[in-house]
């Protein structure tokens, strides 16, 4: 129900902002609870989100028919009060272990992820990820925050990032479950706008993805060895996008979706390489 796997791909960006900020490594106490503070988060939103989306959970698929909820293995009562808890007790550690702006903006990730996307956006706009993803790229700014007290512009350029990744890696995804979005009548942009669509805007998107990454250099703020790698990345995100739109196919839409994962952990790890060992 707290979506482990989406926790942990959250975590790295989270730790390379943290290796990042500020002039020295930051206390391995200091970076365990922020990873903690901000899985904390992410759970309770994941959970809040399985309250909420227990009804089109029990009619997309077999897939979500066995989440906790429609499976009856958890009440929507303590689903609901599970969630709450974890988004407490992620204020409460940062807050002790970090500081109150890194407590405020988890928060923050948690109230837009429950109330902007799962309660608004996903059932009444294509634009849902799009939008609803900027509370997927605020870890970043956890982590910076918490080793510095404040953010600088490197730390908004992981976040933009993030946001302009979201969405080829999501709809990639959709394009696989589009079905099962259709039957809960979720308006995923495969559903509303059409398979040839979607994998237009995971090209538009790729690009702007890489345009920015490339600021991040151009900037200031890396090396080189960090523009090769956005580079390289970049090129063979930007390929695997291209030939989804030129050869559709479910394989293809996958190899997009999970190479989108390794992009990110990839890029964030160049970023820890330039700053730190070169």
């Amino acid at each position: 129900m707290t979506k482990p796997k989406v926790i942990l791909l959250l975590e790295v960006p989270t730790l390379a902002a943290m290796l990042i900020a500020g002039d020295g490594w930051p206390s391995p106490v200091l970076v365990l609870a922020t990873l903690l503070g901000g899985a904390l988060a992410a759970g309770g939103a994941a959970a809040v989100n399985a309250y909420i989306d227990r009804d089109i959970d029990a009619v997309m698929g077999t897939r979500t028919k066995q989440r906790p909820i429609p499976a009856g293995i958890i009440r929507p009562g303590e689903a609901l009060a599970f969630g709450l808890g974890l988004a407490v007790a992620s204020f409460v550690v940062l807050l002790v272990f970090a500081n109150l702006l890194a407590a405020v903006l988890a928060q923050v990730a948690f109230l837009f992820y429950v109330f902007v996307y799962t309660r608004w956006l996903k059932r009444s706009t294509p634009s849902n990820i799009v939008i609803g993803g900027a509370a997927g790229a605020i870890p970043p700014l956890v982590g910076w925050a918490a080793v510095t007290g404040s953010l600088a512009p490197t730390a908004w350029l992981l976040f933009a990032i993030i946001f302009f990744w979201t969405p080829p890696h999501f709809w990639a995804l959709s394009l696989v479950l589009q079905q099962h979005y259709a039957r809960a009548r979720i308006p995923m942009l495969p559903v509303v706008r059409g398979e040839d669509e979607t994998r237009r805007q995971i090209i538009y998107y790729t690009l702007q993805m890489i345009a920015v990454t490339l600021f991040v250099f151009t900037f200031g703020l890396s090396g080189l060895f960090y523009l090769g790698a956005a580079l390289v990345l970049g090129g063979v995100f930007l390929y695997l996008a291209w030939r989804l739109w030129q050869t559709p196919s479910t394989a293809a839409a996958w190899h997009v979706f999970h190479f989108s994962a390794l992009y990110l952990w990839l890029l964030c790890a160049a970023l820890v390489i330039d700053k730190r060992l070169m």
